[in-house]
């Protein structure tokens, strides 16, 4: 089974190299990666020429029309099976993270499958804040408030080329739309692996500041009308919910690397 992993960037030269020994590390033997970079302008562009036969993956550099754009550039370019995504700033939580994609995949009558994320401080990636869980899926889920970690999803090809990619309408909440079209629109039969897959570095741009969370809630709403839907007046509790029990006390969370 051939997996591309996608990963979009833009000035991300401090953090990239971490990404892009994860996905060089992984056991699986059959991984396509490829970096789509949005005209970086601090030297991430001659990083990924200088580290491109190191790692062994393959980049464009070129202005995009923003994330999600250039998350369908990817999706454009890959040919694996199946298609994942790892963003500039994570990396996996271990070295078999893409051999249990593949032996979740394993099943034909599997279109895709997630796991769990553990978010870590920016400056210090081995400090854990949150874990996200994310539990099997129900049908219905995605108006009680859940959904699955996105970076931690996994989907065969013809799934995208069946219902689409990212819908650049959306600037913050096109993974959540496209989540809630293949989980709930389509339904999809997915499977959930209860390990953590990915680690994340806090700072995402969704999650920046109270404007940027706002604005993705008025997406996700937007996306509940768009296919045909209302959410229930509880939506915006439970969804908030959901992130709340998420995020470790204060000097209760351990190290991921143990110290």
């Amino acid at each position: 089974m051939k997996i591309t992993v996608i990963t979009v960037c833009r000035n991300a030269a401090n953090t990239i190299r971490d990404c892009l020994e994860s996905v060089a590390s992984q056991t699986h033997d059959n991984v396509e990666h490829w970096v789509i970079d949005g005209a970086s302008t601090d030297g991430t562009p001659e990083k990924l020429a200088e580290w491109q036969n190191e790692f062994g993956f393959r980049f464009i550099s070129e202005p995009d029309a923003g994330l999600y754009d250039a998350m369908n550039k990817g999706i454009a370019r890959a040919t694996g099976d199946v298609i994942g995504f790892l963003n500039a700033d994570d990396f996996y939580a271990t070295e078999n993270v893409l051999g249990e994609v593949a032996a979740a995949l394993s099943d034909p009558d599997v279109a895709g499958c997630y796991a769990d994320l553990r978010y870590v401080k920016q400056d210090d990636p081995g400090r854990i804040v949150r874990e996200w869980k994310a539990g099997d899926y129900e049908s219905g889920a995605f108006f009680r408030g859940w959904m699955p970690p996105h970076p931690t999803f996994y989907a065969r090809r013809e799934t995208y080329e069946k219902w689409g990619g990212f819908d650049t309408q959306y600037r913050f909440g096109a993974d959540w739309e496209l989540l809630f079209r293949f989980f709930e629109i389509a339904k999809l039969p997915v499977g959930y692996v209860p390990h953590f897959w990915v680690t994340m570095r806090l700072g995402g741009e969704t999650n920046r500041n109270l404007s940027n969370m706002l604005a993705n809630h008025r997406e996700c709403l937007r996306a509940f009308r768009e296919h045909g839907f209302r959410a229930g007046p509880l939506f915006p509790i439970r969804k908030y919910w959901h992130r709340l029990r998420q995020f470790r006390w204060k000097g209760l969370a351990p190290r991921s690397d143990g110290k």
